[in-house]
């Protein structure tokens, strides 16, 4: 697949807008707006057998994503993490729709990416991270990209976790996702984002403060 830069804004579909978010709250410090993510949420056993239960039926009815993984195992290891299954709440809480896309044998750790087929529906119409929501003037969005998924416990896709993601099957044809910035590019005010179009993955760039309604970000969880 090729890596094309597109220098104009935003595709025909994304019209930024300001929308109430998930989990989230509003308080001033020190002069300054400052838009926080509520703590994850202990799940009780109901809540845990649930996700449980949404997590295997998405595992068998994905094996493509995870051949030569079994689901007893994994089930096991996530019981006895709390925290990780709490992360994996907020994921699918949020549309993620997250699945196992890989096992790491060097460390022992699974590895979940948010799977839904577009840009998850709750992580939408964020800037990038909290300098770029700070420096908006007016019309500042709900919450940022980079602290939402620090309140959630869970990574930003790279760039190139995210073409893994899409060797997978066809993600984001209609919406797109802010993946990892370097911190070259980031240092200069930009950020970038992905999308697939044309059956072909592309990476572009915007400003950092940017938010956009088709526009949220996929995330990585490894334990």
């Amino acid at each position: 697949m090729r890596v094309a830069l597109r220098r104009d804004n935003i595709s025909e579909n994304e019209e930024a807008h300001t929308t109430d978010g998930f989990g989230i709250s509003r308080s001033k410090q020190r002069g300054k707006n400052r838009t926080e993510m509520k703590p994850a949420r202990d799940l009780t056993a109901k809540q845990c057998a649930e996700l449980l239960r949404a997590l295997k039926a998405r595992f068998d009815k994905n094996m493509n994503r995870h051949k030569n993984l079994e689901w007893s195992k994994l089930q096991t290891k996530l019981e006895a993490n709390r925290e990780k299954l709490s992360s994996l709440s907020e994921m699918e809480r949020t549309g993620g729709e997250p699945d196992v896309v890989g096992y790491d044998n060097t460390t022992g750790e699974y590895v979940f990416y948010d799977c839904s087929m577009e840009s998850p529906k709750g992580r939408r119409s964020l800037c990038y991270d909290r300098e770029a929501l700070e420096s908006r003037k007016e019309h500042k969005p709900k919450n940022n990209a980079i602290d939402m998924a620090a309140a959630m416990g869970i990574e930003l896709l790279t760039e190139g976790q995210y073409r893994e993601l899409q060797k997978l099957g066809e993600f984001d044809t209609k919406t797109s996702s802010w993946v990892k910035t370097p911190s070259d590019i980031r240092k200069l005010g930009g950020a970038i984002f992905c999308d697939r179009r044309y059956n072909t993955v592309f990476v572009y760039h915007n400003g950092a403060e940017s938010y956009y309604a088709a526009r949220g970000f996929r995330g990585s969880l490894r334990f």
